[in-house]
């Protein structure tokens, strides 16, 4: 209180302090409430219960990091995520279950619940997004978004899946480039045609059906400036001749 001298009175505050200091120390003394050794910290029951060697993890949930013993430099946020994770290092898990089998994957990242969930030794992954990568179990170097990816495959990029029948991406249309046209097949995969031998099957000549190609024109051309500054000298067919 304030009397009419001006000086305060400290005695509610004092009694105050007494009374959150046991409550203080009682939190620290929680198992699932510490900083441990090695420079890990961990909240949530069970979390890092196991680890022994491993430094700089993070483990916050429900068993998050559970079976860690040597893997450092991991974050996990949420349930069980990371929970067998033994030796990977550099990994970052946010969502119940992301990461949840991984072992000795590294540079793992899974953002989303159970991202990334079946990879055991996978690392350089990265799976954004509900169930993204989930099925991914030993491939490296993959990057799924909104897609549950395939089991056992590597350096491959996959974004979305049969929910989306349409795609827009900025910044191509009307972007003149040379090289190879880009093709889809029929599973939605990209790529270039491939003129070799090898990879083709029941090769014919074309007999009377190539009169139609003969009459073509083909020329040689050059783009202009803003397509290829380096003027590289090019040949085909004109778009507009071939419709006629």
């Amino acid at each position: 209180m304030i009397t009419s001298h001006s000086t305060v009175s400290l005695f509610p505050f004092r009694r105050s302090l007494l009374a959150i200091s046991p409550i203080l120390v009682a939190l620290m003394a929680l198992p699932s409430l510490r900083a441990t050794s090695n420079t890990n910290t961990d909240l949530g029951l069970d979390a890092m219960a196991g680890n022994t060697q491993g430094f700089y993890n993070t483990a916050i949930g429900l068993g998050a990091l559970n079976r860690n013993t040597a893997g450092s430099r991991n974050t996990g946020v949420g349930a069980e995520v990371l929970r067998f994770n033994t030796m990977g290092s550099y990994n970052s898990a946010n969502g119940s279950g992301a990461l949840g089998l991984n072992t000795t994957g590294s540079y793992n990242t899974g953002d989303g619940e159970a991202a990334l969930h079946s990879n055991t030794t996978g690392s350089n992954n990265i799976a954004l997004g509900y169930l993204a990568g989930e099925l991914l179990t030993v491939g490296d170097f993959n990057i799924d978004i909104g897609n549950r990816g395939i089991a056992g495959e590597g350096h491959t990029i996959r974004i979305g899946d049969d929910n989306q029948t349409r795609t827009f991406i900025s910044g191509i249309n009307g972007a003149a480039l040379t090289g190879l046209p880009v093709l889809i097949n029929n599973l939605g995969q990209l790529g270039v045609a491939a003129s070799s031998a090898r990879f083709k099957d029941e090769i014919k000549p074309m007999d009377k059906a190539s009169e139609a190609i003969l009459a073509l024109k083909p020329v040689t051309f050059h783009y202009r400036k803003e397509a290829d500054p380096a003027g590289t000298a090019q040949f085909g067919l004109v778009a507009e001749e071939v419709e006629r």
